[in-house]
């Protein structure tokens, strides 16, 4: 049983592993790397994908917004360990697409886990997880607006990964970083729709 992540770079090396040892590499394979009660990983795993240039392949910003809503909403209900459908966890990538986002964002990933450290836990504990996944079941729901947008889901993406390792590093402030990011993000979305 692989040991719980600690931060971006330990992500970013199990995906990395998979995309060595095989020719594609599907979500229900990257699931059971980073492990199904995850759901700190699991965000971070979505806002990666949001924020690298796969999310310039079109329906991305949908599948991923749909993604999110199932790990909100199991969140919300306190699962333990949470459920993907088969369509979801069947998706995959060439290992070789997926090797080129991630050495794009291997140095950025080596910064950002240098500045974390656990701090307002409070807010990544019980009721401010809670206060997440709510967040996150908005986001979710306005990935499909954020199609028409450009950069918003690349916003969001960055505000999900933020989150993401704001739980697993028990990091409140990095959290309250990310609710800035979405509240600018809505911003965007809102004066280029209205």
């Amino acid at each position: 049983m692989n040991q719980p992540l600690q931060n971006l770079e330990q992500l970013l090396d199990r995906v990395g592993e998979l995309s060595r040892h095989n020719d594609r590499v599907s979500i229900e394979m990257v699931v059971e790397s980073i492990g199904s009660r995850s759901f700190g990983p699991l965000l971070m795993l979505i806002g990666i994908t949001l924020f690298s240039p796969l999310s310039g392949v079109p329906g991305m910003s949908f599948f991923m917004g749909l993604f999110v809503l199932l790990v909100a909403v199991q969140m919300l209900i306190g699962r333990q360990k949470f459920w993907l459908p088969h369509f979801i966890l069947d998706r995959s990538i060439e290992h070789n697409k997926l090797q080129k986002a991630l050495d794009w964002l291997s140095k950025p990933a080596r910064g950002i886990d240098r500045v974390l450290k656990p701090r307002l836990t409070f807010l990544v504990h019980r009721g401010g997880s809670y206060g997440i996944a709510v967040l996150c079941v908005i986001v979710g729901l306005s990935m499909p607006i954020m199609e028409l947008v450009p950069f918003s889901s690349s916003a969001a993406g960055l505000a999900l990964l933020a989150l993401g390792l704001s739980l697993v590093v028990h990091d409140g402030l990095l959290a309250l970083l990310a609710f800035v990011i979405f509240g600018a993000t809505f911003t965007l979305i809102a004066t280029n729709l209205l």
